[in-house]
């Protein structure tokens, strides 16, 4: 039997073995002492109601729920040695929290009633076991001591960072109390999970970084981890790639961001770990550049199954509701909750606050979407409150920064925003009372008790529908919708002008603009005399504003290629023949050789050199200032006009002909011999020049002889210096046997050889190979 008020690691219990009942005495924790039991793995819902797959997935969760209701009424330290030693468990556990469906998942609401009680009690199963799990202390007597029970679950992988996200988003509906209780148990007792968890935040931010590089994007604060190729330009965009791929991408965002909020919202102590590697930032560029190219593509591209498209819309919508409560518990957890607690450097905290809302003014989209659920104004005037020393001036920058970005994104805000609600504690009654047993010291009896686990789609938050951020028309307090189309607005004026026709329709749509758009708020104000107080100071007559007509963007443009030849907006006809796409039809390289265009073209400038004339008869009739006869050049020099040069020189013609002799062509020579004597002359000088040279050896010496004349010279300059070489004897590298000692003649030898090593073997075969090529041993 077990000692009492002994943890359950350090208990020695003694049981009987083998046919004749030997007692022995083994840990409590111990191999031998699990049962042995086949936990099946976990099977999702059919899809199809086909009687055949609801019996077998019936027969299935059977299985699993009689085998997990077993383990858990299981005495603790029985417990603990199957949940240590049974692999068919942990595979059992882990399948469920893959292949569970979520939220939004079709197979999430069941057609047939059967099967939805039976995902109830799989689900109920499955939730009891992981919470008894992360439990180290059941009772006074059944407990296990804190940090053996961090080492168990850490080095048996009971917890790890994906497990414990998988838990927060199947099970932190209606039970995030106690799940935050669990989870946070796990942490205190492990620390090595903070750790792991700095480790896995890169990891979500890499998630972020593949869903932009597969819509052909980038954010502006990441850096590339590759050169850009030059093929990237034709990569798929989210509006070119597969529908497949399109569907693949979409699940694959919508299932990250619905983890990773369930997990901050559920254990806010890991907000401050994702602030360390700017998790807040990337997120915000994340949501400016990927969520619009997703949502047009999704609206705008053609489906072969209208309800695919519609799944794909509300499952964007859901991942965009979900980054922004991401964001809004990131700044409330590490900035406003200390603010409000008011911590020693709550100037540090709001001087952080302001820092996030001023990085987010940039990205209009998220700001305008993150102010529609949690209006920065609020948390403005929570700073004032709490900080008075805020600057106004700071503050006035970012809410017309806010209203700037609903302006750029062609948004109107509404006077009325929807509040955040957080999910409740899942206990009730009894059940809330057995989980804080569980914690608090009730007996192992607790476990197998009823607690009211709600389960997902229950109470009043619906994981599907209710909690995706539609794109649609939002409601006001009276139920009208605040965002309405051209023909609508005419119709309210319409009606409104019927009853009350001296109004103006400048002022009746800032009445409308005021409530909502509500026609009969409108008229019942009216007539009650209970406007606004902003609405009686302006004029009952007041016309409709004019808009202003924007000029043309073509009127209005600059552009290098203004009023070239291929100008269509300032040209009425272009010269067709020279557009083509791709290479040009008919052209080869015969047609481009064909060409003589350009030879036409050159004709007429060469023409003009062909009229010269010596003689020009100048008619009485013709001027003499034609031919530009009248001209007079007074800066003539005409000193040597009656000089004869060349008359006085001496050199006739005899001696030109003897500097350099005539020669008759070579193609005018018969028989191809010389014919001058002087050839003849010139030809015998170049025979006796070539024969009094000296006639060098062209044949190759022998390497030996080449050698020995070699040793001669470094023998003679070894002399010329005085040194005096060795007496020739065998070099022994060898020596004697090791352990009688080594002459001194080996020792030296083996130094020699270690330093001289290189000059010998494959060392230096460049350099002998270069010297055999300059002595002519190697032809070249």
């Amino acid at each position: 039997m077990a000692c009492a008020m002994i943890p359950l690691d350090e208990q020695q219990v003694t049981e009987a073995t083998g046919p004749l009942g030997k007692e022995r005495t083994l840990p409590a924790l111990h191999p031998d002492r699990k049962e042995e039991r086949c936990f099946v793995p976990y099977m999702p819902p059919p899809e199809d109601s086909s009687p055949a797959q609801v019996e077998e997935y019936l027969e299935h969760g059977k299985f699993i729920t009689e085998d997990l209701d077993w383990l858990l009424a299981l005495p603790h330290d029985k417990f603990w040695c199957q949940v240590m030693f049974d692999e068919s468990l942990q595979k059992c556990l882990d399948s469920y929290l893959r292949h569970a469906p979520r939220g939004l998942d079709p197979s999430s609401l069941p057609s047939s009633p059967a099967v939805a009680d039976m995902q109830r009690c799989v689900h109920r199963a499955v939730f009891m076991t992981f919470l008894r799990m992360a439990t180290h202390k059941e009772s006074k007597e059944s407990f296990i001591t804190p940090t053996v029970f961090g080492e168990i679950i850490y080095d048996n992988f009971l917890f790890d960072i994906p497990k414990i996200l998988d838990l927060c988003v199947l099970f932190g509906k209606g039970n995030s109390q106690l799940l935050h209780k669990m989870i946070e148990n796990i942490f205190i007792q492990q620390p090595s999970y903070y750790g792991d968890l700095d480790e896995a935040v890169p990891s979500v931010l890499q998630v972020l970084d593949t869903i932009l590089a597969k819509c052909g994007l980038q954010c502006e604060g990441t850096t590339a981890i590759e050169p850009l190729k030059l093929s990237s330009h034709g990569r798929p965009t989210a509006m070119t790639m597969s529908q497949q791929d399109l569907v693949d991408l979409v699940l694959y965002l919508c299932d990250t961001c619905t983890t990773i909020q369930a997990f901050l919202d559920i254990f806010p102590a890991a907000c401050s770990t994702f602030q360390c590697h700017s998790f807040l930032n990337r997120l915000a560029s994340f949501y400016e550049v990927a969520v619009p190219d997703i949502e047009k593509a999704v609206r705008k591209r053609n489906f072969d199954d209208n309800s695919l498209q519609e799944d794909l819309w509300r499952r964007v919508c859901h991942a965009r509701r979900r980054m922004v409560e991401m964001a809004h518990l990131l700044l409330q957890h590490t900035c406003l909750q200390p603010i409000l607690e008011g911590s020693e450097n709550i100037q540090t905290f709001v001087e952080e606050l302001l820092q996030h809302f001023t990085t987010f003014l940039p990205e209009k989209r998220f700001l305008s979407d993150y102010d529609e659920q949690f209006p920065i104004a609020d948390d403005i005037s929570l700073l004032q409150q709490a900080f008075p020393l805020l600057d106004e001036t700071r503050t006035s920058y970012l809410l017309q920064g806010v209203e700037d970005a609903w302006d750029s994104v062609g948004r109107r805000r509404t006077q009325s925003r929807p509040q955040q609600t957080h999910s409740s504690a899942g206990l009730t009654g009894q059940g809330a009372e057995g989980g804080a047993g569980a914690w608090g010291g009730a007996g192992a009896g607790a476990w197998g008790g009823e607690m009211g686990i709600r389960e997902p789609g229950e109470g009043g938050e619906t994981p599907r529908g209710a909690e995706a951020m539609l794109d649609t028309p939002h409601k006001g307090d009276n139920g009208a919708a605040c965002t309405i189309s051209a023909g609508e607005l005419e119709s309210l004026l319409t009606h409104i002008r019927d009853l009350l026709p001296d109004l103006g329709e400048g002022f009746l749509l800032a009445c409308l603009h005021q409530y909502n758009y509500s026609s009969e708020l409108v008229i019942n104000y009216i007539l009650e005399d209970r406007l606004h107080p902003d609405l009686d100071k302006l004029d009952r007559a007041m016309p409709r504003p004019v808009k202003e007509e924007l000029p043309p963007v073509l009127s209005t443009r600059s552009n290098v290629f203004d009023d070239d030849e291929f100008d269509v907006f300032n040209r009425d006809q272009v010269d067709m023949t020279r557009v083509w796409k791709g290479r040009r039809k008919g052209e080869s390289v015969r047609d481009l050789l064909n060409d003589k265009q350009h030879i036409a073209e050159q004709k007429e400038r060469y023409l003009t050199y062909e009229t010269v004339v010596d003689e020009v008869i100048v008619t009485p009739s013709e001027s003499g200032a034609v031919y530009n006869l009248d001209d007079y050049d007074d800066e003539y020099d005409d000193t040597y006009d009656v000089n004869q040069v060349g008359a006085n020189d001496l050199d006739g013609d005899a001696n030109l002909l003897n500097r350099r002799p005539f020669t008759i062509p070579q193609i005018l020579r018969q028989g191809g011999r010389p014919q001058m004597q002087e050839e003849n002359v010139e030809e015998g000088e170049e025979e006796d020049e070539k024969d009094s040279a000296v006639k060098r050896d062209q044949f190759v010496q022998d390497p030996a002889l080449l050698r020995e004349r070699a040793e001669a010279r470094r023998a003679t300059m070894q002399h010329r210096k005085g040194y005096r070489p060795e007496p020739a004897r065998e070099r022994d590298v060898v020596g004697k046997p090791k352990g009688q000692g080594q002459s001194t003649e080996t020792l030296l030898d083996r130094r020699k050889k270690e330093a001289h090593k290189s000059r010998g073997a494959n060392h230096n075969r460049r350099a002998m190979s270069d010297r055999k090529r300059n002595k002519g041993m190697i032809p070249s």
